[in-house]
């Protein structure tokens, strides 16, 4: 696969940010209503990237209960400065306490309790120092005048020290959000998205000669979009730009791999991507590498009878304190199995895009039942008399069935006995709304594994 065409953090990771100290590189994602969260991963080549860790850990830095989905954690954004960790982002619950910033002297962590730049009504801040260390808040505005807006702050208290201005409305298109700002050269950069999230989605850019500005749009924009184009990542936008080791310039940003029949449809989430960037007349310039994404076998297996650490297990705000426990689906062909000791409490599989938007195995001492929850329906779909001892439960996404099918068919089994086939479509976002994707979700189990297929 080339380089723009498989993601080099594939599932559920969007809104990518990136920085780098030294030989290292480390990136951060939105996470919404998941806790813990904000996954944040360490690479030495940008194409390569392990999970080390979660930024929000403590319920004193984010606390979940009553957070909705596709709420939560926005947009964040990772800079290292003068030694330090930076991270700034927005709590949409908590929207009206402005933008958010924590620190932490190890990447993996762990990170300060947030401070709260009053006033700063918005999403997708960034960090920026001039080289009189002075930091720069910028963000997308809600108040007016809208569009991208920023202040001088202390990074530490989160006090302003001048006022909110407006500095950019973007090239015309809608929703300009997603700032992020450089100074490269004795130059300043301010790259942002444009056209929202989905097929429209796009990169702009333009320069100045403060952090201020004024902004003068590059000639050239978008430097980045795939809109109206059959190229099979669509929706790309949301960049961050970081300077290699060997002084080279990369961009990492979001995209969607839509499948099936008309419109198309998405169904691991939005992904995080790379291109290299090169330089022409003082403007960026996104381009296509040839060299592959090495393919990478994804699957693992956890023992449950033991204490879970690694930092890929997260939960939804809904079952915030339960023993409900979730891992982002991470291919687009992939099985799940679970072992389970049925009893009086029920335990469960669970393939879930959000609260209202699921299909599930759910095994109790007398049987076990293929459930789909689609919006305000929900419906047992199949059963089978649960064996005694220890069963399987599998959830399996499958090719789709025809070229007018949706993106996938997601098969429920139980001990090798199919209970039923359901349409993959219903669990996609183009379905269900919102920003996140597939999850696989766990509770009362012994064993868990999860498969790759190429």
């Amino acid at each position: 696969m080339a380089i723009d065409t498989e993601p080099v953090i594939p599932g559920f990771h969007p809104d990518p940010s990136v920085c780098r100290a030294g030989e290292d590189y480390y990136l951060v994602c939105s996470s919404f209503e998941y806790f813990p969260g904000v996954p944040i991963f360490h690479s030495r080549d940008l194409v390569s990237w392990e999970q080390i860790g979660n930024v929000f850990t403590r319920t004193t830095q984010f606390d979940p209960a009553g957070v909705a989905p596709s709420t939560g954690i926005y947009a964040p954004t990772l800079r290292h400065h003068d030694g330090r960790f930076w991270l700034t982002t927005t709590i949409v619950n908590r929207i009206e306490d402005g933008q958010l910033i924590v620190h932490a002297d190890d990447p993996a962590g762990p990170w300060s309790d947030p401070v709260f730049v009053p006033g700063t009504i918005g999403i997708d801040p960034d960090l920026a120092w001039d080289a009189g260390g002075n930091c720069y808040l910028t963000y997308k505005g809600f108040h007016d005048p809208g569009g991208i807006m920023q202040v001088r702050i202390d990074p530490f208290t989160g006090t302003k020290l001048g006022d909110i201005r407006g500095v950019w409305p973007g090239t015309g298109m809608a929703h300009p959000e997603a700032p992020h700002l450089y100074e490269i050269d004795g130059v300043w950069y301010l790259m942002i998205a444009e056209g929202g999230t989905e097929r429209g989605h796009t990169v702009t850019i333009a320069r100045g000669p403060a952090p201020s500005g004024p902004f003068e749009p590059c000639p050239d924009n978008p430097i980045l979009t795939h809109r109206s184009t059959t190229h099979p990542v669509q929706n790309t936008g949301h960049g961050d730009l970081v300077r290699a080791a060997d002084g080279s310039w990369w961009m990492v940003y979001l995209g969607v791999r839509p499948r099936g029949f008309t419109p198309g449809f998405h169904v691991i989430g939005r992904e995080t991507f790379l291109a290299p960037v090169t330089w022409r007349d003082g403007w960026h310039v996104v381009g296509v590498a040839d060299r592959p994404v090495p393919h990478r076998d994804r699957s693992f297996a956890e023992d449950f009878t033991r204490a879970v650490t690694h930092p890929r297990w997260i939960t939804p705000a809904a079952s915030a304190g339960s023993g409900f426990s979730c891992v982002r689906v991470t291919d687009l062909l992939w099985a799940a199995e679970a072992s389970v000791s049925p009893g009086p409490e029920p335990s469960r599989l669970v393939l879930r895009l959000d609260d209202r938007h699921w299909y599930a195995l759910v095994a109790d001492g007398s049987s076990i039942a293929a459930v789909a929850r689609i919006g305000d329906l929900e419906q047992t779909v199949g059963t089978v008399p649960a064996s005694p001892g220890t069963v399987t439960l599998r959830i399996e996404a499958a090719e789709a069935p025809h070229e007018y099918a949706g993106p996938d068919e997601i098969v429920l089994s139980a001990d090798g006995a199919e209970l039923t086939r359901l349409d993959g479509r219903y669990l996609s976002t183009e379905v269900t709304g919102g920003f996140t994707g597939r999850v696989l979700c766990v509770e009362r189990v012994l064993l868990f594994s999860y498969t790759s297929k190429a």
